[in-house]
């Protein structure tokens, strides 16, 4: 998987088989949608096309609500986008500039413009453009006019309840960590390093780990007591420029 800092490094493509949005949390809807991507790039000899965003949007919106938690950091995102089978991973600034879009400039100026898309596979909720006024409507109008084909995703549910970042998020903040992975499809990570304490837990035969996590806006699971698997990493690849590689343990 290529990834690219901003979209002004990425050259168009010939076929560009394109998704947007945050994916924040890789859960098992948004794997529903990089599989359709995957599956349809196959079909049709195209390059799987992954378009997000650094910072957040609404970090930049809303500048002074701090009340939003991410489920991954950038590289856990990455990580968890590289296990898809996507090509390219274009993880570009957002800005009040690229906010302030219109709907039609979004899809001028970036799908076609930018990505070179032939396809747009998008989740039944997607939005866009200033004020995300822009809807599947939008992408279904101008794709007649850009020459380029609209396919969308329903919303996946499980047990009657629909997958949503948001209900994974709710789910840590009460403790759920189980209904959180179940939703995830994976278990749910804190990566950070490792700090020293005042190293009491060894002393009573429960040695910690101090755990300092660079994100600040990472949502941390309620307080209590939980079961972990623990990796140690020695090395950390850069995951702005260039293929991605796994962390080395």
């Amino acid at each position: 998987m290529k990834i690219y800092r901003n979209l002004e490094e990425f050259v168009p493509l010939d076929n560009a088989i394109v998704t947007i949005g945050t994916f924040d949390g890789v859960h098992i809807g948004h794997q529903k949608i990089l599989k359709k991507l995957v599956d349809c790039a196959k079909e049709t000899g195209g390059e799987t096309v992954l378009l997000t965003f650094f910072p957040h949007p609404r970090l930049v919106i809303n500048p002074n609500d701090d009340s939003l938690r991410l489920i991954n950091d950038i590289e856990e995102k990455t990580h968890q986008l590289s296990l898809s089978g996507l090509d390219h991973l274009i993880i570009t600034p957002f800005t009040q500039e690229f906010a302030n879009l219109s709907p039609e400039d979004y899809i001028r100026n970036v799908l076609v413009d930018k990505l070179g898309t032939k396809t747009i596979i998008i989740g039944y909720d997607h939005h866009f453009g200033k004020n995300r006024k822009g809807t599947i409507k939008d992408l279904e109008h101008f794709a007649q006019i850009f020459d380029f084909k609209v396919e969308e995703i329903a919303k996946q549910d499980i047990e009657d309840v629909a997958v949503s970042s948001t209900r994974v998020r709710e789910a840590l903040i009460k403790g759920d960590i189980d209904t959180a992975n179940k939703y995830l499809g994976y278990p749910f990570e804190l990566t950070g390093t490792v700090e020293k304490g005042d190293q009491i837990g060894r002393q009573i035969g429960f040695p910690t780990a101090n755990l300092h996590v660079h994100e600040a806006h990472k949502l941390i699971p309620a307080y209590g007591i939980y079961a972990v698997e623990v990796d140690i990493y020695t090395e950390v690849s850069s995951i702005i420029s260039g293929e991605y590689e796994e962390l080395k343990c």
